[in-house]
């Protein structure tokens, strides 16, 4: 007995060691993982499409002997009429319980059926949301294995920037940066007053105009006054 509970206690010890071992590879590669999964639930959909298959078959066959059953109970009534149109009572009493006989068996049959069809139905429902899982499964293996390379990659950048060093020559572009700041700046300025130039002319321009304007309006109202003054003049003349 402390044998076979040593030996159990062993085997405990060696299953949880392989699960841990198991699950560090998992860790390191998932895509493992995820396969292991996705073929666990393919395993899983095969069995219950095997299963869905036999029960749809019996389904069909409750179906077919019940079809059967009902044309046959037609024809043993319409035998029963002639019996009794015939006076042929013997005959007509076989026919009754034949009658009874598969109007019982229809009505079970009718309620196997029913069953069946619910049997098929549930079957069908749950292989449409196995593979459904097995999609969704897929997809997500491809969504996180793909997370996880850009991550590393990230983080592989990370690490090669974290090693970067500030060497001698990347220090000597401080100065270079300087001039090149140093260019633009006086680009700018050359720009600038430039445009500063420009603007006074502009505005002279615009002062001009404006005084050549006010003249020529002036012209234009003294012209218009002397015609005005004529104008009266010639009426006190007639």
């Amino acid at each position: 007995m402390a044998d076979n509970a040593i030996f159990a206690r062993l085997g405990n010890l060696w299953t949880g060691f392989i699960s841990l071992w198991v699950s560090d590879i998992e860790k390191d590669h998932p895509e493992i993982a995820y396969q292991n999964a996705i073929s666990s639930m393919i395993e899983k959909y095969t069995k219950l499409k095997a299963a869905t298959g036999a029960i749809i078959a019996r389904r069909q066959e409750i179906t077919s002997r019940l079809e059967t059953h009902e044309r046959n109970l037609a024809a043993v009534a319409a035998d029963l009429e002639t019996a009794l149109a015939t006076n042929q009572d013997d005959l007509a009493v076989v026919l009754i319980q034949k009658k009874n006989a598969l109007e019982a068996a229809i009505t079970d049959l009718r309620a196997e059926a029913t069953q069946a069809t619910t049997d098929a139905d549930s079957a069908k429902d749950s292989l449409i949301q196995v593979k459904g899982e097995i999609d969704k499964l897929k997809a997500e293996k491809d969504r996180m294995l793909a997370q996880m390379q850009s991550a590393q990659a990230r983080l592989q950048i990370q690490g090669q920037l974290d090693g970067l060093s500030v060497d001698a020559e990347v220090q000597a572009l401080g100065a270079v940066r300087e001039h090149i700041k140093s260019q633009v700046a006086q680009a700018s300025l050359g720009a600038e007053l430039q445009n500063s130039d420009l603007d006074v002319r502009l505005a002279k321009l615009r002062q001009s105009s404006g005084s050549v304007t006010a003249r020529a309006q002036l012209e234009a109202m003294k012209q218009a006054r002397t015609g005005a003054a004529q104008a009266v003049a010639q009426t006190k003349t007639l």
